[in-house]
C-alpha cells in the first residue's frame, strides 16, 4: 500500500530511485488515478508519492493525455508524442508548462534511452524546448535528470547526441557546464556506476516482451554512452571534484566487470573504454597506478585490436599508459604477449588503418626502456623488416594515403633510431635497415611515386649538414656506406638483361630527387598528423621551392625551367657516371629498349658534361674537325647526339625516337646559349625524318623548358625555309598524285601535314611558333592550291588534299589569334567557305568532308567576329563573301522551276504549302490574308526540308547574324524548331527588292514573293455577323487578331491615354471575342483561329496582370470604378467561359502528335488560366463529375476540379500539362481543412498504432497510373546511373506529370497539420511511394546539374546551377528544369 511507498520516499530521499527500486523489486508501481495500474515492468511516468491525486489536478489536461501516450509501447505512438510535446512547450504559457516538471524526470530516464533513435533524438528536441519555456525552475529536478542527460549527450546515434548538447547548452552556458555537473556529480556517479557495474540486458528490458536482438542492442548502447560519459565527467569537472571523486571512482575500477569490457565483442564498447583509461590516465594517473595489472593487460596485450572503431583509442590509451605508469611493462610479457602482436599488425601494413596506426609508432618507440628493446640490433632489424613487409602489402599499395603514412612513420622511426645508434657509436644499425627499404620500393612503382625518395633525400641532407659537426666523423662515415650500400644496389640491378623496366625507372627517379629534392614537379605534400617528437638537434631542411612563374604553353614537365639546381655531390655524380656507362652498353651491344628509357631518363635529370663525357667511351677521344660547329665540336654533349643520338634517330631499328628526342633536349642543356642551341639543332636536323623533327616541336610545344631551349631554332630562317618547301611539296604532290596513289597519302604524309598544323596554329607570347613571314608564305600555298583544287574538274580525286588543307585551316583560324589579319589567311577563309556553299554534286565532295570544311569556316568566323570585329568593308571577309553570293545568284543557272522538276511548273505548286506557313502565322512574323485552307490540308505532315529557292534567301543573312554582335540579336525562344528550317520570308523579299541587277529568275522570285502578300494586308470586314469563327475567312479574322494585339501593347506601355469609353470597348470586345471562340471549338484546327484564340488569351493574361498589381500613382488616372468593374463583373465572366476551354482540345483531338491538334490554343489558354483567382477555382461552373468508389471529403465543387484537372496532368502536351499544375497549386493548401473534421471528430480510445490517411485521391490516382508507367521506363537503369529523356516524348509528359503531381502532394503535406502530416506520411510509406520517388529521381537527375548557357565567371566563383538559383515551372521551360525545381523544394 501506501505506507511502504512513504518510508521508501523518506529514506532514499529520490522519488525516481525509489521508484526504480519498487520497479525493480516488484515489477510494478502504483498507477496514476484515472490512467489504471501498469502491469508491465514499466515503471510508468508518475512519481510515486502519497497524495497523486492532487497532484493529477496540477496538470493540464492536454499534457495528461501526451504523458499518457509516452507510456505506450508502439514507436509511432511514442515518437508523435514526444514531437506533441515539444510542441505544447513551446506553444503553452510557462505556468502550465511548469505543472508538468515533476513528471519529467521519470518520463526523461526513460525515454532518453529508447530503443528507436528517432524516440530518443525528437526526446532531447522535446527538453530543450521544456528548457526555453521553464528556465530557471528546472533546477529542483536536475539531480533526478542529470545522469541520464550526460549519457545522452554521449549517444551512439549522434543527432540525438547532438539534440542533448544542445539541450545541455540551453540551459547552461559553457561557462556554467562545470559547476552544474559538479552540483549533480554524486548523482551523475551513481547513474554511471548502476549502469556499468549492474545492469544487465535483461534488467533494462523485460525480456518477456522485448526480443533478444533488441535487449542486447539497447545494453550495449547504454555501457558505451555511460563510459563516455564518466570520460566527460572527469573532462569537465574542476580538478577538485575529480579527486572528491577518487574513492568512488576507484571502487569502479577496482570492479572485474569494468575490465573486461576491454574484451567485449562489441568494438563501441571496448573503443568507450579505452578512450575513458586515457582520461583516467591523463586526469588522475594515481587511480590507475593502483590497478596497475589490470591496466596494462588490459590495454597492452590488445595492442593488436584491429577495429576502425578502437583502434584510435586503444592507441590513446597505450601512449597514455606507457607514459604514466612507471612499471607498466612488468605486468605483461612484453616478448611473447606484446612485440609479435604489434609484428603481425605492421606486417600487414596495419589491416587498412595505417593512416591511424602508424604515426603512433615513433612516439611508441621513443618511450620503450632499454630492457625491452634488447638487444638492439636484433629489435631494429624486426621493427622495421616488419613494417616494411607491411609497406608491400596489397592495401598498403592500393592507397596512397595508406602508403605514404607508413612512409613517413618509417623515416621518422629511422631518423630516431639513427641519433641513438650514433650517440652509441653503431650507425650501421640504421642502414641495415633502411637500404632494404629503399630495395623494396626499387621493386615497387607504387612506393616510387609516394614519399619515399623525398623523405630519403631529406635524410640525406641531414648527414651532409652533420658532416661539419661534432660527429662529423660519425656521420662521414655513414655517408660513404650508405653510397657504397646504395651503389652496389643500383649496380646490381642495372647490370642485368633480365631486370624489370619499372626498377630501372625507380633508380632513376632516386637520383632525380636526390640530386634535386626542391624540384616543384616532383615535390610530395607533407601529411604528417598526430605527435610531432622534437630531437635534441633540429635536423634542416631545405625548404624553398622554385618560383611558380607563369609559362606562355605549361609548366615544365622536368621541373627546371629558368630555376638552376645546385650540382650533384660528388658521391652521387659518381654513381650515375656509372650506371650511365652500364646502360649505353647494353643498349649499343644489345639493343635494350628498357635501358635506353633508363638512359633517357638519367640525362634529362643530370645533363652535365661528365655524364656525356663517360657515354662516350674510351675510343673516342679524338675529335674531327666541324666548320659548320667550330669549337662547339668539342662539346661532350654535342659529340655524344651527333655520334650516337643522330644515327639512331636516323636509323629504322624500332628504337623509341621519343627517347631519343629527350637526349636531343638533354644534350641542348649542355650548349652555353640559344645561338649554339640552334646550330646543333640546324646541324642535325638536315637528315632527320619530318616525324621526328615533328616530335621535337611538339615536346617544345608542351613544355615550356623545352621550348626556351629550342625556340631561336623554330624562329630561324633554315627551319622556316624548309617548312615552305615542304609545304609546297605537300600540295604538289596532292594535286599530282594518280587516284591509285591517293590511298597511301595519308600514310606517307601525315607527319609532314601535322608538322605544317603544328607550326601555323602554335603561338608563343602571342608570337607565331615560326617566323610570321614563313607562315603568310605557307598559308598562301594553301590558299593556291584549294582554289586549284576547287576549280579542277576532276575535284572528287582531290578529297585527301582538301582533307588535310581543311585540318590545318581549322586549326589555324581556331588557335591564332588575329590570324584574320593575314591577307592570305581572309583568301582560305573565303576560298573555304565557297567549297562549302557550292553544289556538291559538282565539288564530288562527301559529306565528312563538307563538315570539315564547314567547321573550318565557321571557326575563321568566330575568330574573325571575335577579334576583329564584324566590320563589313571592302577586301573583308564579309565583303568578299557577300558579293561572291550575289556573283553566284546572278551568273548561276537558277530557276524556281529547278526545285520542282518532279512536276509541272503550275503557280499553286510554287506556293509555300500550309505547313511553313503555321508556325511563323502563330508565332506572329507573319500577317497573310488568303484563303484558308480545308482541313485535310492542314493535317498532311510535310517534308521537313525547306524549299531550296528560299534556302538561297537566306544565305546572307546567316552571313549577317553572325557578324551582328551577341548583345544585338534577337534571341529565337522556339528552339524546337530544325536549325536548317530557319528563314525569314522578308529578308528574301528585302534582298530582291534592292538588288541591283535583276535576272529572269530573281524576277520571277520577287514577283512570287509579291503575290504571297507577304506585308500586311488589312481587312476589316466585322465577326459579328459570322458567328463561328470557322466559317470567317482569314481576312476578317486578320483586323481583331491585330486590334487585339495593339490593345495589348497599349495596356502594356500607355495605359493613361485610354478613357472611360475606350476601357468599355476594350473589356467588352474582350469578352465577346471569347464568346466566339468559345462556340467555335470545332475549328480550332484551323491555324487563322488559332491566331485569333492565342491573341484573346494574351489579351486576357495582359489585363489580368494589369489590374492585379497597378503602379503606384497609376490608378488615380484611370476611370473611377474601373478596377471594381473588373473584379466583380469581367472576371468572373472571363474565367467562366476560359476555363472550359482547356478541356476543349483534349476532347475535340484526342490525339495531341496530330497536325491538327491546337497546341498554341492549349498554351494561349494555359498561360490565361495560370491567373485565375482562387475563389473562382474553389466555386468553379464546371459540370459535375465524380468517380464511383472515390472516398472523398471535399465539396463537391472541388472533388469535380480535381477530377476534371488531374487527368490532364500526363496529357501529351506540355503547357496543358503545366497550366492544370498551377492551378491545382493555388487550391491544394486548401484542402487539408476537409480531413481535419474527420480526424478530430475520432475517439481518442483508438489502438496504439496511428490510422493512415489517404492525399486527395484524385492526385493518388494520378501518382499510382505515373508510378507504373515510370517503372516500365526506368526499370532497367539502375540507381547511379543517368536516364535520357527525349524531349515531348511520350515518356518525358509521363515523367513530367509524375513529378507535378507530387510537387502537388509537397504543397498539400506543407499546408496540413501536424497530426494529419503524421497519417498522410504514413500511407504513403505503406504504398512505398515514397520509395520509388527515390529510385526514380535518382535516375532522373541530370550528371551535371550547373545552369546552362553561363558565361566565364571569375576565378574561384562558383558557377550557378539548380540548386542554387531558384526555379519556376513557366509554361515554356524544359523537363529538367522541372526535375531540379523538384529538387530545389525540398532541400
Amino acid at each position: 500500500g501506501l505506507l511502504p511507498l512513504k518510508v521508501l520516499v523518506s529514506l532514499l530521499g529520490s522519488y525516481g530511485r525509489a521508484a526504480e527500486l519498487l520497479a525493480r523489486e516488484s515489477g510494478s508501481v502504483p498507477g496514476f488515478v484515472g490512467f489504471g495500474i501498469s502491469t508491465s515492468n514499466d515503471p510508468g511516468y508518475v512519481p510515486a508519492v502519497h497524495g497523486a491525486e492532487e497532484i493529477d489536478n496540477l496538470v493540464d489536461a492536454d499534457f495528461r493525455l501526451v504523458l499518457r501516450k509516452l507510456s505506450k509501447r508502439d514507436t509511432v505512438t511514442k515518437l508523435k508524442a514526444v514531437q506533441e510535446f515539444g510542441a505544447m512547450c513551446q506553444e503553452r504559457e510557462s505556468d502550465v508548462v511548469r505543472g508538468v516538471l515533476p513528471y519529467w524526470p521519470r518520463i526523461y530516464c526513460k525515454i532518453s534511452v529508447d530503443h528507436d533513435r528517432r524516440v530518443r533524438e525528437a526526446a532531447q528536441q522535446a527538453f530543450e524546448q521544456l528548457i526555453l519555456k521553464v528556465k530557471r525552475n528546472l533546477a529542483p529536478y536536475l539531480k533526478g535528470l542529470m545522469g541520464h542527460w550526460l549519457v545522452a549527450q554521449c549517444d551512439t546515434y549522434s543527432p540525438a547526441a547532438s539534440a542533448a548538447a544542445v539541450a545541455f547548452q540551453a540551459a547552461f552556458p559553457l561557462s556554467k557546464q562545470p559547476e552544474a555537473l559538479s552540483f549533480c556529480k554524486e548523482e551523475v556517479l551513481n547513474v554511471l556506476q548502476d549502469n556499468l557495474l549492474k545492469e544487465t540486458a535483461d534488467t533494462l528490458s523485460d525480456p518477456q516482451s522485448v526480443p533478444e536482438e533488441e535487449r542486447e542492442a539497447k545494453y550495449m548502447r547504454l555501457l558505451t554512452s555511460s563510459l563516455l560519459a564518466l570520460k566527460r565527467l572527469l573532462t569537465v569537472l574542476p580538478q577538485s571534484d575529480c579527486e572528491a571523486l577518487a574513492k568512488r571512482l576507484a571502487n569502479i575500477i577496482a570492479q572485474g566487470k569494468f575490465w573486461k569490457y576491454s574484451k567485449h565483442k562489441s568494438p563501441q564498447v571496448r573503443g568507450a573504454l579505452f578512450e575513458l583509461v586515457a582520461a583516467l590516465c591523463e586526469l588522475t594517473p594515481q587511480l590507475l597506478q593502483a590497478e596497475a595489472a589490470r591496466v596494462c593487460s588490459a590495454v597492452l596485450l590488445g595492442i593488436d585490436d584491429s577495429d576502425p572503431v578502437v583502434l584510435p583509442p586503444l592507441w590513446e590509451a597505450v601512449l597514455h599508459v606507457i607514459s604514466s605508469i612507471q612499471d607498466c611493462w612488468s605486468h605483461v610479457n612484453v616478448r611473447k604477449g606484446v612485440l609479435p602482436k604489434l609484428w603481425a599488425l605492421l606486417a600487414e601494413g596495419g589491416r587498412g588503418l595505417a593512416t591511424v596506426l602508424h604515426p603512433n609508432m615513433l612516439p611508441f618507440l621513443s618511450k620503450l626502456p632499454a630492457e625491452v628493446t634488447e638487444p638492439k640490433l636484433h629489435f631494429c632489424t624486426t621493427f622495421f623488416s616488419s613494417i616494411t613487409q607491411g609497406l608491400a602489402s596489397e592495401r598498403a599499395l592500393a592507397s596512397p594515403s595508406e602508403c605514404a603514412a607508413i612512409v613517413y612513420a618509417t623515416m621518422e622511426c629511422l631518423r630516431f633510431v639513427l641519433l641513438q645508434s650514433v650517440a652509441e657509436g653503431a650507425e650501421q644499425r640504421a642502414l641495415q635497415s633502411l637500404l632494404p627499404l629503399i630495395d623494396k620500393a626499387l621493386g615497387t612503382p607504387a612506393l616510387q611515386r609516394g614519399p619515399l625518395f623525398p623523405q630519403i633525400s631529406e635524410m640525406l641532407v641531414s648527414w651532409e649538414k652533420r658532416v661539419t659537426g661534432d660527429e662529423a666523423a660519425a656521420f662521414q662515415r655513414l655517408l660513404t656506406d650508405f653510397w657504397e650500400g646504395l651503389g652496389s644496389l643500383c649496380a646490381r640491378r642495372v647490370d642485368c638483361e633480365e631486370t624489370e623496366p619499372a626498377a630501372l625507372e625507380g633508380i632513376a627517379s632516386l637520383l632525380e630527387v636526390m640530386y634535386d629534392p626542391d624540384n616543384p614537379a616532383r615535390k610530395q605534400a607533407k601529411g604528417k598528423k598526430a605527435v610531432k617528437i622534437c630531437f635534441a638537434e633540429q635536423e634542416g631542411k631545405g625548404e624553398e621551392d622554385g618560383p611558380s612563374a607563369g609559362r606562355p604553353v605549361t609548366e615544365p614537365a622536368d621541373g627546371f625551367g629558368k630555376r638552376k639546381p645546385p650540382p650533384p655531390s660528388g658521391h652521387l655524380l659518381e654513381l650515375v657516371c656509372q650506371l650511365a656507362e652500364l646502360s649505353v652498353v647494353y643498349v649499343c651491344e644489345r639493343d635494350s629498349e628498357k635501358h635506353l628509357r633508363f638512359l633517357a631518363l638519367l640525362l634529362r635529370a643530370f645533363p652535365r658534361p661528365q655524364v656525356f663525357g663517360v657515354l662516350l667511351g674510351p675510343g673516342h677521344g679524338k675529335v674531327e674537325p666541324d666548320t659548320q660547329l667550330g669549337a662547339l665540336a668539342q662539346n661532350p654533349a654535342v659529340r655524344f647526339l651527333l655520334q650516337r643520338v643522330a644515327l639512331w634517330l636516323r636509323q629504322d631499328d624500332g628504337k623509341d625516337t621519343d627517347l631519343l628526342v629527350d637526349m636531343v633536349f638533354s644534350a641542348l642543356r649542355c650548349c652555353g646559349s640559344n645561338t649554339e642551341q640552334t646550330l646543333v639543332l640546324n646541324r642535325i636536323a638536315m637528315d632527320l625524318k619530318w616525324g621526328v623533327l615533328l616530335q621535337i616541336v611538339q615536346k617544345a610545344c608542351a613544355n615550356a623548358g623545352h621550348l626556351e631551349l629550342c625556340g631561336g631554332w623554330l624562329r630561324d630562317p633554315v627551319l622556316g625555309e624548309r617548312l615552305v618547301r615542304l609545304a609546297g611539296e605537300l600540295c604538289t604532290v596532292g594535286l599530282e598524285a594518280s587516284p591509285s596513289a591517293f590511298s597511301a597519302l595519308p600514310g606517307q604524309h601525315s607527319h609532314s601535314w601535322a608538322l605544317i598544323s603544328l607550326a601555323l596554329s602554335q603561338q608563343h607570347n602571342n608570337e607565331p611558333l615560326i617566323g610570321k613571314v614563313y607562315v603568310e608564305r605557307i598559308i598562301e600555298r594553301l590558299h593556291a592550291t584549294l582554289s586549284e583544287a576547287k576549280g579542277m574538274c576532276d575535284a572528287g580525286n582531290m578529297e585527301p588534299l582538301v582533307s588535310f588543307i581543311s585540318d590545318v585551316a581549322s586549326n589555324f583560324f581556331s588557335s591564332v589569334k588575329g590570324c584574320l589579319l593575314l591577307p592570305a589567311a581572309n583568301d582560305l577563309l573565303l576560298t573555304t567557305f565557297q567549297l562549302c556553299a557550292q553544289d556538291p554534286a559538282l565539288t564530288h565532295l562527301s559529306d565528312a568532308l563538307l563538315q570539315k570544311l564547314k567547321l573550318a569556316y565557321t571557326a575563321g568566323v568566330h575568330s574573325l567576329v571575335t577579334h576583329l570585329g564584324p566590320g563589313v568593308t571592302k577586301g573583308t571577309f564579309l565583303h568578299s563573301a557577300a558579293a561572291w553570293v550575289k556573283r553566284q545568284l546572278l551568273t548561276s543557272i537558277l530557276s524556281v522551276q529547278r526545285y520542282h522538276s518532279r512536276s509541272s511548273p503550275h503557280r499553286t505548286e510554287l506556293e509555300l504549302q500550309p505547313c511553313w506557313i503555321k508556325r511563323p502565322l502563330l508565332a506572329g512574323r507573319l500577317r497573310a490574308c488568303g484563303d484558308c485552307p480545308c482541313m485535310e490540308v492542314w493535317s498532311v505532315r510535310a517534308s521537313g526540308k525547306l524549299p531550296a529557292h528560299l534556302c538561297a534567301s537566306a544565305l546572307l543573312g546567316r552571313i549577317i547574324f553572325i557578324a551582328v554582335p551577341v548583345g544585338e540579336q534577337q534571341e529565337e525562344t522556339d528552339t524546337s524548331v530544325h536549325p536548317d528550317l530557319i528563314a525569314e520570308i522578308l529578308y528574301a523579299l528585302q534582298w530582291c527588292e534592292e538588288m541591283e541587277h535583276c535576272s529572269a529568275m530573281v524576277a520571277e522570285y520577287h514577283q512570287l514573293l509579291q503575290e504571297w502578300n507577304v506585308a500586311e494586308n488589312a481587312c476589316s470586314p466585322s465577326l459579328a455577323e459570322a458567328g463561328d469563327l470557322g466559317k470567317a475567312s482569314a481576312a476578317e479574322l486578320a483586323l481583331p487578331v491585330e486590334m487585339m494585339r495593339f490593345l495589348c501593347w497599349l495596356v502594356d506601355h500607355s495605359p493613361t491615354v485610354l478613357c472611360s469609353t475606350h476601357w468599355d470597348f476594350l473589356l467588352c470586345s474582350m469578352l465577346a471575342w471569347l464568346e466566339i471562340a468559345s462556340e467555335s471549338s470545332g475549328s480550332f484546327w484551323n491555324p487563322w483561329v488559332q491566331q485569333f484564340v492565342c491573341a484573346n488569351c494574351e489579351l486576357i493574361a495582359k489585363l489580368t496582370e494589369f489590374f492585379a498589381a497597378l503602379p503606384a500613382g497609376l490608378a488615380e488616372q484611370l476611370p473611377p470604378e474601373l478596377s471594381s468593374e473588373w473584379q466583380e463583373f469581367f472576371v468572373e465572366g472571363v474565367y467562366t467561359l476560359l476555363l472550359p476551354l482547356l478541356k476543349f482540345p483534349t476532347a475535340e483531338f484526342p490525339e495531341p502528335d496530330e497536325q491538327l491538334f491546337p497546341l498554341a490554343v492549349a498554351e494561349a489558354v494555359g498561360e490565361a488560366l495560370v491567373h485565375m483567382p482562387v475563389r473562382l477555382l474553389t466555386h468553379n461552373k464546371l459540370p459535375a463529375r465524380f468517380v464511383a468508389g472515390q472516398r472523398s471529403s471535399l465539396p463537391d465543387g472541388l472533388q469535380s476540379l480535381l477530377n476534371t484537372l488531374t487527368p490532364l496532368l500526363i496529357f501529351k502536351a506540355r503547357p496543358l500539362q503545366l497550366a492544370v499544375y498551377h492551378m491545382l497549386h493555388k487550391v491544394m493548401p486548401l484542402l487539408p481543412e476537409s480531413d481535419c473534421e474527420r480526424a478530430n471528430a475520432k475517439s481518442d480510445d483508438e489502438e496504439e498504432e496511428e490510422p493512415s490517411l489517404s492525399p486527395p485521391a484524385a492526385i493518388m490516382s494520378i501518382l499510382t497510373t505515373t508510378e507504373e508507367l515510370l517503372e516500365s521506363i526506368l526499370g532497367s537503369i539502375q540507381v547511379g546511373e543517368f536516364a535520357v529523356v527525349v524531349p515531348l516524348s511520350t515518356e518525358h509528359c509521363c515523367i513530367l506529370g509524375y513529378l507535378l503531381a507530387w510537387k502537388l502532394l509537397l504543397t498539400f503535406f506543407k499546408a496540413a497539420p501536424s497530426q494529419l502530416r503524421v497519417q498522410y506520411s504514413l500511407h504513403l510509406r505503406k504504398s512505398r511511394s515514397l520509395h520509388t520517388l527515390l529510385l526514380h529521381l535518382f535516375r532522373l537527375m541530370p550528371e551535371n546539374p550547373t545552369l546552362p548557357g553561363q558565361l566565364a565567371e571569375a576565378a574561384g566563383k562558383e558557377p550557378k546551377s539548380f540548386f542554387t538559383e531558384s526555379l519556376s515551372l513557366s509554361l515554356r521551360r524544359s523537363m529538367r528544369v522541372c526535375v531540379w525545381a523538384f529538387l530545389c523544394d525540398r532541400k
